[in-house]
């Protein structure tokens, strides 16, 4: 059984009339990806900056293995902030180099795991050039690497993926899984959904700075009405099954649409309905898409 590592108890946080964060719970294992997830200023950001203390709380409490979080603790988690944590103008090596000595590595260590995170993540031919240099997709690795030269128990990356092409993505998919097996305690935020649902063994969803849902993928996706997916040759609207009752279209994607069945209805006439349509090319029942349930908490 996984031991819970990080806890997130009550925390509330108001700007003014605004409450960015409203009593929000939540834990994250160890030796897990989760997804951290909700709508712009759903209060995020505010969350994973008081994890590290960079935003005062008006209530609630972070907890490192039952302990609550100081700077002891932080200093063995790592963060990759969405707004860039790096200094421009620094060369990329000596910037690597010099954030693992504030980590309390030796000299040797440091310039040791640069090296090693530089190969590992595509930039090590960029060592000697400046980060405002670099195109956004390079930053963002650095950027990675830096919250990984210590070693961290704790990464938390606020929008990792943003703005990457596909090996950029695969790049970075793949440290983190090495991250969780590895046992860390792995929490990103980010609004490309499939990239979620392929990368996360589990998801927390906020709104207004609430939980609204948490749970692993697996669970979430087989929760819920039936889904039905359907393709009718030429149709690109799925206008055939608008009427028919107790089916709602979720979206229609590519011509195939996806449709959620009330538990009374039958698929037979959905089929029946889609046949006097035209050819049917596709007629599955599907998994609940991760877009879907972000979709329905908040609304």
């Amino acid at each position: 059984m996984v031991s819970t590592l990080l806890e997130l108890e009550g925390l509330t946080r108001r700007y003014g009339s605004l409450k960015a964060l409203d009593g929000l719970s939540f834990s994250v294992p160890a030796g897990h990806v989760v997804g951290f997830l909700g709508p712009n200023g759903a209060g995020k950001t505010t969350t994973m900056r008081a994890i590290f203390g960079l935003t005062d709380l008006d209530a609630g409490t972070v907890r490192w293995n039952g302990i609550p979080v100081g700077q002891d603790q932080r200093r063995r988690f790592g963060y990759m902030p969405e707004e860039r944590g790096l200094y421009r103008a620094m060369l990329v090596g000596e910037q690597l180099e010099y954030l693992g000595r504030l980590h309390g590595m030796s000299a040797t260590q440091a310039r040791a795991a640069a090296t090693t995170w530089m190969e590992r993540l595509g930039v090590a031919e960029r060592a000697g050039g400046k980060v405002d240099a670099l195109s956004h997709g390079n930053q963002q690795r650095v950027q990675l690497a830096a919250a990984l030269l210590h070693g961290p128990e704790v990464l938390i990356l606020d929008e990792p993926l943003a703005g990457l092409d596909p090996t950029g993505i695969d790049a970075i998919a793949a440290v983190l899984g090495e991250q969780a097996r590895s046992g860390c305690c792995v929490l990103f935020s980010s609004h490309q959904l499939d990239q979620v649902e392929d990368l996360c063994e589990s998801v927390t969803i906020i709104d207004h700075g609430r939980l609204v849902v948490t749970g692993t993928v697996d669970d979430l996706a087989r929760s819920g009405p039936r889904r039905l997916v359907v393709r009718v040759e030429g149709d690109r609207d799925a206008s055939w099954a608008r009427d028919i009752a107790g089916v709602t279209i979720s979206e229609v994607d590519g011509g195939a649409a996806r449709l959620v069945l009330e538990s009374s209805v039958d698929s037979d006439p959905v089929l029946r309905a889609a046949m006097a349509a035209g050819r049917v090319t596709e007629f599955t029942f599907e998994r609940r898409r991760l877009s879907e349930v972000f979709r329905e908490a908040v609304g």
